[in-house]
């Protein structure tokens, strides 16, 4: 077992950013103001997999967005901090709130905001389109971009070095 699958396999915490990492990071507004974004729907059965496997997932995001809200409620996820530009304090919650040690969380970022929490936890993850800088302080960057199945990615190289992604998907066969 690599150091980066050692990494992975101690996750009991995914926190997720949005834009960049559940989003192409684009951001589309109409002539009233009203906010757009396309998730991929893979990245949403990833997280699904991942929360049906007993382990969590939270969204630290520093925009604040219905949509969000939205979409993490549509797939299971309780744990939504919006509004934190500074991601510290959500952290610290989440911290306080799942008891969990930083080595047992994984982040996936792209951007500079992101790296306060990623030089903490056991795990951080930069999807491939994130900032070069980004890039270079993260453990392991995945080969797809952030809304093109970046999350998918990570998720499945967690239950895979938890020895759970082949029985996960195997029950879909039967």
């Amino acid at each position: 077992m690599t150091d980066i699958e050692a990494k992975a396999k101690r996750t009991q915490l995914v926190i997720l950013d949005v834009d960049g990492v559940l989003t192409s990071g684009g951001l589309q507004f109409d002539n009233n103001g009203h906010e757009y974004k396309t998730f991929n729907s893979l990245d949403g059965h990833g997280i699904r997999m991942l929360l049906e496997c007993g382990i969590e997932v939270a969204i630290i995001t520093g925009r604040q967005s219905n949509l969000v809200e939205h979409r993490m409620h549509d797939l299971g996820v309780t744990m939504v901090y919006q509004g934190y530009r500074d991601k510290r304090p959500a952290f610290a919650d989440l911290l306080h709130t799942t008891r969990l040690a930083p080595e047992q969380i994984a982040y996936v970022g792209d951007d500079l905001p992101d790296l306060a929490i990623m030089s903490q936890v056991g795990f951080s993850i930069a999807v491939d389109n994130a900032h070069d800088f980004v890039k270079r302080h993260a453990d392991w960057v995945t080969c797809a971009c952030g809304g093109s199945g970046a999350v998918r990615e990570a998720t499945d190289f967690i239950l895979n070095a938890k020895s759970l992604l082949s029985e996960k998907q195997a029950s879909y066969l039967k």
